[in-house]
């Protein structure tokens, strides 16, 4: 498929937390294209307070592993960025990035999930410094999707109806009522 006829309202729609991984490496050319889709990202002021951090060694990605409840697989990826924001006024402008490099992974069959609450103790390993503003956004990692975990159906969602409100809360968009929601 080509780069110009990618289909993002495709991958949005298909896309889905992954915590297991093909053990493949991620060639460096799409990295590049995922990190490169995160620092194009728009944010607060076009403050841009992001950093990542590829992380590739295997111990490292275990030490890692352990310092957050929720992320032992973590261990298991071929690589992982880590997202700190440098003097951030809004979290929102990590999690775009976020948004972005994820979209891009998964047009190349790439996977990820965010991780989350990681301890203070991560950012010493990572090599953050621990003055100044710098916060620790997540640690994700990043891996080819094998076939047990691509996605076989719908994603449970709210409907439309139930979510999208027409000039003020609890009135319904009469267009909804025109067609069939997903």
């Amino acid at each position: 498929m080509s780069e110009e006829c990618y289909d993002v309202e495709k991958a949005i729609r298909q896309r889905k937390a992954i915590r297991r991984f093909k053990p493949d490496p991620i060639p460096d050319e799409i990295l590049y294209k995922i990190l490169e889709a995160g620092r194009l990202s728009p944010s607060s002021k076009n403050s841009q307070p992001w950093h990542f951090i590829i992380v590739k060694d295997r111990k490292k990605l275990s030490e890692l592993s352990r310092m957050t409840y929720t992320g032992d697989f973590l261990a298991t990826a071929p690589l992982a960025i880590a997202v700190i924001l440098e003097n951030a006024k809004l979290e929102t402008d990590g999690a775009r990035a976020i948004q972005n490099m994820t979209l891009v992974a998964w047009k190349y069959g790439i996977g990820t999930v965010w991780i989350t609450n990681f301890w203070d103790k991560a950012k010493q390993v990572l090599g953050v410094p621990m003055t100044g503003n710098f916060k620790l956004l997540t640690v994700m990692p990043f891996g080819f999707i094998p076939e047990s975990e691509k996605p076989k159906g719908k994603k449970k969602r709210k409907p439309l109806h139930e979510i999208v409100h027409f000039e003020a809360f609890g009135e319904s968009w009469s267009f909804l009522s025109t067609i069939d929601s997903e």
